[in-house]
C-alpha cells in the first residue's frame, strides 16, 4: 500500500476556534458545507474531502480559507452524520476499525460524485481541484482522473493503494509528517517510486517535528506546529495556483 489504513492516531487532535462563514446545503441527499469566495466566483472549485471527523469546525475553517483564496469549496458529509467525534475520542470511545466497516468506497464514492456534480453543474465550475486529509486522501487519489478532478492535494494520506496512486492522471501534491505510522518513511519512498512512473507532476513535502493529522488537527498553541500547519496549507494553495 502507498499508505496504511487509518488507525487510532486518526482519531486524535485539537479542535480549532473560529466561526465558519459558509452554508450547509443538501447535495445528493447529504449535508454539504459550501463556502464561496468574494464576488461569488465559482469558475474554479475545490472538492474538500475531510478526515474521519467530517464536517466540523477544523474542516469548515480550512474550507473557508480555500474560499478566501478564490476557490468555491464543497465539503460533503460522506459519513452521513456518522463522523467520529472529538469528545468520543477524548473519552476513549473511538473504535476506528469497526467504524470503517460502514464507510467503504461503495458508501463514500456516490457522495463524492454528487458533490463533484454539484460543483460542476450547480456552481458552474470549469476546473476542479480536490484536497484530502487522512481518510479523504484516498478519494482524491482515486478521483484524480480525466473528467473528474483536475488537480489533487493530500495531507498525511491514509488507505491509499499503490495501484490507486499509479493510476492518477493529474498533478498531485502531498504534505507528509515526519512521524506517521500510516504514511511511513518506507511507504513515502515507495510512493515516490510509484509517482515517478506515472509521468505526472508531483510533489512531496516533509514536515519535521509533526505527526499524522498536523495539517488539520494540530495544536495551534505550539508555535512550530502552527507554522507547519500553515505551511502545509500554503503548499496546497501554491499547487492549485500553478496547476488549476
Amino acid at each position: 500500500m502507498a499508505s496504511n489504513p487509518p488507525g487510532q492516531c486518526c482519531a486524535s487532535g485539537f479542535k480549532h476556534e473560529g466561526t465558519p462563514v459558509g452554508e450547509i446545503k443538501t447535495v445528493g441527499g447529504v449535508n454539504t458545507y459550501v463556502t464561496l469566495p468574494k464576488g461569488q466566483k465559482t469558475e474554479k472549485a475545490i472538492l474538500f474531502l475531510p478526515d474521519v471527523f467530517g464536517i466540523y469546525t477544523n474542516s469548515q475553517l480550512l474550507a473557508d480559507e480555500f474560499a478566501a483564496n478564490g476557490y468555491a469549496t464543497v465539503l460533503p458529509d460522506y459519513f452521513r452524520e456518522d463522523a467520529l467525534k472529538l469528545e468520543d475520542m477524548n473519552s476513549g470511545k473511538v473504535d476506528v476499525p469497526s467504524w470503517l466497516k460502514n464507510h467503504q468506497a461503495e458508501q463514500v464514492e456516490p457522495i463524492v460524485g454528487a458533490a463533484l456534480k454539484y460543483a460542476k453543474e450547480e456552481l458552474g465550475a470549469k476546473k476542479i481541484g480536490a484536497v484530502g486529509y487522512c481518510f479523504g486522501a484516498k478519494y482524491v487519489v482515486r478521483w484524480l482522473k480525466a473528467d473528474k478532478v483536475d488537480v489533487g492535494y493530500v495531507a498525511h494520506p491514509s488507505f491509499v493503494t499503490h495501484e490507486e496512486l499509479a493510476a492518477i492522471q493529474g498533478p498531485l501534491s502531498i504534505a507528509a509528517a515526519e512521524t506517521d505510522n500510516i504514511f511511513t518513511t518506507q511507504l513515502r519512498h515507495e510512493s515516490e517510486d510509484t509517482l515517478i512512473k506515472t509521468g505526472q507532476r508531483w510533489q512531496i513535502n516533509l514536515y519535521s517535528g509533526v505527526v499524522h493529522g498536523f495539517a488539520v488537527r494540530t495544536d495551534l498553541s505550539d508555535v512550530y506546529q502552527k507554522w507547519a500547519k500553515e505551511q502545509a496549507f500554503c503548499q496546497a494553495i501554491q499547487w492549485f495556483k500553478n496547476f488549476l
